[in-house]
């Protein structure tokens, strides 16, 4: 991981957030190469899932809702987190991470005073100090709370949203009378979620605010296990699709004991970290608690009228969840490769090319105008075309190395030579072989390697 981290900094990957203020715990911001590819990821999905669908459609609702939404999906009362503070260092830690980082025990489901008598049967240590004395465990609210208005008052209190699945229920009568749909359709929707974490994360794998990519799939209440299943495939396809190992994933069923409130089957697709099997994505067969208790608090009528036999009722719910930054930890993550080149270690991020945030870089071999001069007429005409970026600081295998680290799958390298044959040098960044290929067939020839796998 701190492989990772070091190559995130230095490539222009991920920076730690308000680092020049020495920062704040639990936040990162992307860079350059960072948000072009989690735009790349984001892209792929929404066409993936939406655009290539006719039975999911895509909304983007507020951040800020109405605080009713938040008591009738039980946020207010029951997002909550236990946390316990060591009595030596004064270090303060969620109960749960702790045990499980330490025990290997699951936690979901388990109550506050539960999680207390593991600490201490355990004799779990603080990872700061390593003393065992903790106070006794407490609950906290994971939404964040905040005020409208000039005033801090418990009647302007909003919330910043735990969760991007509300805004998909609440809109659900909105979908039904301006699209008409047939069940069983799906509301998609990529957006932040705010969570008040109090334990540091490992890098982006845990933070304050993070991007969910999720969908409310409604299904009639008989066709529940057969969508679920679908659906568990989709995601398996999507995770191979971007390129992920698979023996670096797996999938784990919630036991009862574990199973969220509105839940009667929970997975996760669990990725193997370098901390541990930790959960990447979700899906959950939410049943129809959600529209059920939306319909009780706003007093609105929101179930589903079927057309052909004009029967109604509340349809129940699959919600797959794919978290985008965690889709693309796992990115680098399963990217990242070390070789032995002539006594050398290289570093290369094999992305997957549809997503690598650079698909092609220019270099001249030198910065002579007569070269520069070609290479950059080179760069303008596939940049229409391809994520390209035009590189001509240091030597040319410094800019090789560069590249690869960065992930870009084709070096093109413009010559001397290349003033007289009109063709440049294209270098594979996975097999380091070189092919000259002439410019006037450059671009079909990106397009075709690009297109493969």
């Amino acid at each position: 991981m701190e492989k990772i981290i070091s190559l995130c900094k230095r490539r222009g990957f991920v920076f730690p957030g308000s680092e020049i203020y020495g920062g704040l715990a639990n936040t990162w911001d992307y860079g350059p190469f960072g948000v072009q590819l989690k735009n790349n990821i984001q892209n792929m999905w929404w066409k993936r899932f939406v655009e290539s669908r006719a039975d999911v459609f895509g909304i983007n609702s507020a951040i800020l809702m109405n605080p009713k939404v938040w008591e009738a999906s039980g946020h207010v009362a029951g997002f909550n987190d236990a946390l316990v503070d060591c009595k030596s260092c004064k270090a303060r830690l969620r109960a749960d991470h702790l045990i499980e980082d330490q025990l290997n025990i699951k936690t979901e489901g388990k109550s506050v005073a539960e999680m207390d008598a593991i600490i201490k049967k355990g004799k779990i240590k603080c990872p700061v100090c390593g003393k065992k004395d903790f106070t006794d465990a407490r609950a906290f609210n994971l939404l964040f709370k905040t005020f409208i208005g000039p005033v801090e008052h418990d009647t302007s209190i909003v919330y910043m949203r735990g969760e991007t699945a509300q805004g998909m229920f609440v809109n659900f009568k909105n979908i039904v009378d301006t699209m008409h749909p047939k069940l069983p359709f799906g509301i998609a929707q990529v957006g932040k979620s705010f969570r008040n974490e109090i334990t540091p994360g490992n890098f982006t794998f845990r933070t304050l605010e993070f991007e969910q990519m999720e969908i409310e799939y409604f299904i009639e209440k008989e066709t529940w296990q057969k969508s679920f299943k679908e659906w568990q495939k989709e995601m398996e396809g999507w995770l191979l699709d971007l390129g992920i190992d698979k023996k670096n994933f797996k999938v784990r069923e919630h036991d009862k004991t574990e199973l969220s409130h509105y839940s009667k089957k929970t997975i996760d697709f669990e990725y193997h970290f370098p901390f541990g099997w930790k959960e990447l994505y979700g899906l959950a067969y939410r049943t129809d608690f959600d529209l059920k208790q939306h319909q009780e608090y706003s007093k609105k009528d929101l179930e589903y009228r079927d057309t052909e036999t004009n029967k109604k009722f509340l349809p129940h719910v699959i919600e797959p969840t794919f978290g985008l930054d965690r889709t693309l930890l796992v990115i680098l993550l399963d990217a990242y490769h070390e070789e032995d080149v002539k006594g050398e270690t290289r570093v290369v991020m094999k992305f997957n090319k549809q997503i690598a945030p650079v698909q092609v870089a220019i270099l001249p071999l030198s910065k002579k105008a007569e070269l520069s001069n070609e290479a950059k007429a080179v760069f303008q005409m596939l940049q229409g075309s391809f994520r390209a970026m035009y590189d001509e600081t240091g030597s040319i295998g410094k800019r090789y190395r560069r590249q690869d680290e960065i992930g870009t799958p084709y070096c093109i390298t413009f010559d001397f030579e290349s003033l007289e044959d009109k063709a440049v040098t294209v270098r594979d960044r996975d097999t380091m072989k070189q092919e000259r290929v002439k410019i006037n067939e450059l671009e079909e020839y990106l397009k075709k390697m690009l297109s493969e796998a």
